[in-house]
């Protein structure tokens, strides 16, 4: 059972990227799905959140409104559309499963809450 991230890359300032996500050896249908970042010395950040159906999403303030989460259940994939990309945005980028639908709210944005995990995809936005 395994995520695979996929789609990372270099950019320029103000360009746009689309990672994905794949689920292998299980469905991710009925999970909660999150995006998370590290930057070199930095701790795994929320980036995004997206519940089971698509129908709620969450995300972090640094990033609302120029990145979209995404999700197609039928192809076990999730998806992080970014756009409007800054140097600031550089980091590994995880995407990660909870083995629940609903986690517990305050507990979203917690890397600690996620069973799952991919194995990362590098994105460098150069200025």
């Amino acid at each position: 059972v395994q995520l695979q991230a996929s789609g990372g890359g270099l950019v320029q300032t103000g360009g746009s990227l689309t990672l994905s996500c794949a689920g292998f050896g299980r469905t991710f249908s009925n999970n909660y799905m999150t995006w998370f970042r590290q930057a070199p010395g930095n701790g795994r950040d929320f980036v995004a959140g997206i519940s089971w159906d698509g129908s709620n999403t969450r995300y972090a303030d640094s990033v609302k409104g120029r990145f979209t989460i995404s999700r197609d259940n039928v192809k076990n994939t999730m998806y992080l559309q970014m756009s409007g990309l800054k140097p600031e945005d550089t980091a590994v980028y995880y995407c990660a499963a909870d083995a629940s639908r609903r986690p517990i709210l305050s507990a979203i944005r917690l890397a600690s809450t996620y069973e799952y995990w991919g194995q990362g995809t590098l994105v460098t936005v150069s200025s």
